[in-house]
């Protein structure tokens, strides 16, 4: 993908918007205009920051250009603030560890930008190349491994894509009397796009989590998890399908919806560490999280 022509701005990247081929508009202002009337255009030509893919102003009398791409700048919606802080475990040269909270996305995406790893630690740690190079949900606390140097980035992803770094989970859930451990959890997951929740299916695994118990506590227990693949919502799906579902989790067995600025009852799974050789000083490394699961 081609480098955005406008530098990051108070922890956010430009908008980009493609300028389809089939569309009848003399100028790009006017296409911009008809689609995205709530914006102040003027404003943005006034102030230099609305811009084509390779950093030339654009002003009202610029033709519109078919297939190209146009960046500008906007404001996101206001967001309730999510009341936790991300710790930084470790921070050298091009590499960034942080311990993240519940509540708070990774990536800034739909109704969570500014309250995301990557925006806020943009701004506090003045790193505007900061990215993460996995993922943990929203609702998932725990290790988190970032680069703010780009030609660190790869080197650190092919890591997780060639299954180099062996991550553990802990989570409580249920307990069930009749359900023996360790154990391994074979299925297949599928996510559809636009959908919330994924399903799971006994035949043709893509995904596989070693399970084990560490203690029980009455109707709960804390469990240990080895996740060998990384599909979505993985490590949630094969507990609820062992029938005992993490603690605090509103998507599965059964989706409900939560309050915006609920934090009350957080998912009780928690990405323990992330151990790997460092691909760029041969060291082994080994992060761990801070924080602790409540029953």
């Amino acid at each position: 993908m081609r480098a955005a022509p406008l530098p990051v701005r108070d922890g956010l990247g430009p908008d980009r918007v493609r300028m389809p081929a089939d569309v009848d508009a003399a100028t790009i202002v006017e296409f911009l205009q008809a689609g995205h009337p709530e914006e102040d255009w003027a404003a943005h030509m006034a102030a230099g920051e609305l811009v084509d893919e390779h950093g030339r102003r654009i002003d009202a009398r610029t033709p519109y250009q078919p297939t190209r791409f146009v960046y500008f700048y906007r404001d996101p919606a206001p967001e309730v603030p999510v009341p936790f802080p991300v710790h930084v475990l470790h921070r050298e040269d091009g590499l960034v560890v942080v311990d993240k909270p519940h509540f708070l996305a990774t990536i800034p995406r739909g109704a969570h930008i500014r309250e995301s790893v990557v925006v806020r630690l943009r701004r506090e740690l003045e790193l505007p190349h900061l990215v993460p190079v996995h993922r943990l949900d929203r609702m998932t606390a725990g290790v988190l491994l970032c680069t703010s140097d780009p030609a660190w980035r790869r080197p650190y992803q092919e890591l997780f894509e060639r299954q180099r770094v062996r991550k553990v989970y802990e989570a409580v859930a249920g307990y069930r009397p009749d359900l023996s451990f360790p154990q391994v959890v074979r299925t297949r997951i599928v996510k559809r796009h636009g959908e919330l929740t994924a399903e799971q299916f006994a035949d043709e695994p893509n995904s596989e989590t070693r399970i084990e118990l560490v203690e029980r506590r009455g109707e709960l227990a804390r469990y240990r998890l080895f996740p060998r693949t990384g599909r979505t919502h993985q490590l949630r799906l094969h507990l609820a399908w062992l029938g005992v579902p993490i603690v605090g989790d509103n998507f599965y067995p059964r989706f409900r919806r939560r309050c915006a600025d609920d934090f009350t009852d957080p998912l009780r799974l928690l990405a323990r560490s992330l151990e790997f050789t460092d691909p760029i000083s041969g060291v082994a490394q080994r992060f761990v999280s801070g924080r602790e699961l409540e029953f």
